[in-house]
């Protein structure tokens, strides 16, 4: 989806696609940390231990070099410029 809303010139399209990315990477990462995804106790509020799921770690993995290369990805890049001095003065 990213690769077509570039291609379409579709500037916030593409951003929210790389948003997605990012968000994927930050949640497989909460997941692998922290069974369940919990970070906090409930009723305590005390951190809770962290824990390691080599499968979710993997998949942060994935997301965040797919985040990293859509972020760098020359046409967004010229878009995201673009875009920045189209809508500055508002």
């Amino acid at each position: 989806m990213f690769l077509a809303y570039l291609k379409a010139e579709d500037f916030p399209g593409a951003d929210v696609a790389r948003k997605f990315l990012q968000m994927g990477w930050t949640r497989a990462r909460r997941y692998a940390n922290h069974k369940g995804g919990r970070k906090y106790d409930k009723k305590t509020g005390k951190q809770l231990p962290r824990t390691e799921d080599a499968e979710k770690a993997a998949a942060a993995v994935v997301f965040y070099e797919r985040y990293v290369t859509a972020r760098q990805h020359a046409e967004y890049v010229r878009q995201k410029k673009l875009h920045q001095e189209r809508h500055e003065s508002q």
